[in-house]
C-alpha cells in the first residue's frame, strides 16, 4: 500500500483519570469545536499493518511500532491519509532504520522533538504532506514561549550591564564635581566621604536596586540570575501554551 496515513490519539497515559478526563476535554473543546489543536500523540503507516512512531527511553531508539490503532497507552481518534509514497518498500525500510538511529530515545522532548516532529520528518521524506497543524499546536505553542522567554531574559541582562556601565559614568562624573567642590567652605562637611569606597558601594547598590524593579507595565521579569538561567515568567509561558 503506498498510502500513508496518520493515526492520531488522544494522550491519556496518565496514572489519574482525573487527568486524562481533563485532557479529553481538552482535546473536544480546542479540537472539535475550535478546531485549533489539542494534546495528542500521532504514528504513520505506510506498507503494513504496523504503524510507526517515537517516544522516550533512556538507552537505544525512541522509534517504534504497534498494530495500526492499538497502542495501549493512548485513546485512538481518527486517521488521517497524507497522499502516497513514490518509495518503494526497501526504500521505506532504508528511511526506518535511518530514523531508528537518528532519533535516540533520551533526545526526546515534549516541547521540541516529540512523535508529531518524527512523524513529520518521516512524512517529509516519504514525500506526502506533513501532519496538519492542529495536531502538533500546543507543542508549538509552548516552545514559542520558551523562545520569548529567553529573548526577553537576554534583552533585561543588556539592560542590566547598560545601567550598571551608565551609573559608573555618572558616578564619575559626580565623584569629579565633589572633588572640585571639596575646597568651598560653604559645605566641607558634606563632600568629606563622597570619593571614599563606602559611598561609592552604596551608591552602586541604590542604583543597581533601582533598575532591576519592574515597570510598572509588569512587561519586565523581575528576577534575573547569574548563571544564564531565563529568569521563570509563569503566567506569560502558560498562556501561551493554552493558545
Amino acid at each position: 500500500m503506498k498510502e500513508v496515513v496518520l493515526h492520531v490519539y488522544d494522550v491519556t497515559n496518565s496514572d489519574s483519570e482525573k487527568t486524562n478526563n481533563t485532557i479529553l476535554q481538552i482535546n473536544r473543546i480546542f479540537k472539535d469545536r475550535i478546531g485549533l489543536g489539542g494534546i495528542f500523540h500521532s504514528a504513520v503507516q505506510v506498507y503494513g499493518e504496523e504503524e510507526w512512531s517515537f517516544g522516550f527511553c533512556e538507552t537505544g531508539s525512541g522509534v517504534f511500532c504497534c498494530p495500526v490503532g492499538k497502542n495501549p497507552m493512548y485513546t485512538y481518534r481518527e486517521r488521517i491519509v497524507l497522499g502516497e509514497t513514490e518509495c518503494g518498500i526497501a526504500a521505506v525500510n532504508r528511511i526506518l532504520r535511518e530514523l531508528n538511529r537518528e532519533w535516540p530515545g533520551h533526545s526526546y522532548d515534549l516541547l521540541s522533538r516529540n512523535c508529531n516532529h518524527f512523524c513529520d520528518v518521516l512524512c517529509e521524506r516519504l514525500g506526502v504532506p506533513k501532519l496538519p497543524g492542529w495536531v502538533n499546536r500546543f507543542a508549538n505553542a509552548g516552545d514559542t514561549a520558551v523562545v520569548v522567554a529567553e529573548n526577553t531574559a537576554v534583552k533585561f541582562r543588556q539592560a542590566k550591564t547598560e545601567i550598571v556601565n551608565a551609573s559608573r559614568v555618572a558616578y564619575r562624573f559626580m565623584a569629579g564635581l565633589a572633588a572640585k567642590n571639596q575646597a568651598s567652605p560653604e559645605s566641607p562637611g558634606n563632600n568629606q566621604n563622597i570619593g571614599s569606597p563606602t559611598f561609592q558601594g552604596a551608591w552602586f547598590k541604590n542604583i543597581i536596586s533601582a533598575g532591576a524593579k519592574p515597570s510598572s507595565s509588569g512587561s519586565t521579569p523581575s528576577q534575573d540570575t547569574d548563571d544564564g538561567t531565563p529568569p521563570r515568567r509563569q503566567n506569560s509561558t502558560e498562556q501561551s501554551t493554552r493558545l
